[in-house]
């Protein structure tokens, strides 16, 4: 039985990182109409908020994978001038909005359902962030991915990636997510790293695409 249900656990995990966006957005549906991630619904004092605060200059953010909307609603008022969520999920979109419009922030806050992947931005930004999300970007699309979506940074924009390198539990690192910070030190222009000391060794990266001399 418990075998079993590692099978599922695993095959559910890959096809919402690698299947078809149909697919992906049935199951993320269903994990946010549950209570599996209720834990977003508070996570004031992240260690991403201070970057993010420092880097958005009171201009334009665009968040990629952005769920519940807790980063559009957490975050200080008065550092942006306006966020775009993007979710493959209406149902994590749908307390986003929710949320958004208790909290008075319908005038700075905007959604749209898509998945990030392939999701086109009509204007530029100050910081495009990654929360939690680069963990479902397979490693063969990394750069491709940032490089499409450098296309939309202002000249002096970054993006804003926050990863935990271990497991919460155990400490272990995480060999598919070091990996992905290792491309970012080597392919970018890394402004500032930040390092947690807990166990997930949670991981701030604030950096912009490499400059042309």
């Amino acid at each position: 039985m418990y075998i079993a249900q590692r099978t599922v656990t695993f095959v559910q995990g890959f096809l919402k990182s690698y299947g078809p966006s149909k697919i992906k957005k049935r199951l993320w549906d269903k994990e946010f109409s549950g209570t599996k991630w209720n834990f977003m619904d508070n996570t004031a004092g992240d260690c991403v908020y201070p970057k993010l605060e420092k880097y958005a200059h009171d201009g334009d953010i665009l968040h990629l994978g952005c769920g519940p909307g807790n980063t559009a609603n957490e975050l200080a008022i008065h550092a942006y001038r306006s966020y775009i969520g993007v979710d493959i999920s209406e149902a994590a979109l749908s307390k986003a909005m929710k949320r958004t419009q208790e909290c008075g922030r319908a005038d700075k806050n905007g959604f749209a359902c898509s998945d990030f992947l392939g999701y086109m931005p009509t204007k530029d930004f100050d910081v495009i962030l990654f929360r939690e999300s680069m963990y479902h970007i397979p490693f063969g699309q990394v750069q491709v991915i940032l490089d499409r979506y450098s296309k939309f940074l202002k000249n002096d924009g970054v993006f804003i990636v926050r990863l935990y390198a271990a497991d919460h539990k155990t400490g272990e690192t995480k060999n598919r997510v070091t990996s992905k910070i290792d491309l970012i030190n080597r392919e970018f222009d890394v402004m500032e790293t930040y390092q947690h000391a807990d166990v997930g060794r949670s991981t701030v990266l604030v950096f912009r695409p490499r400059r042309k001399s």
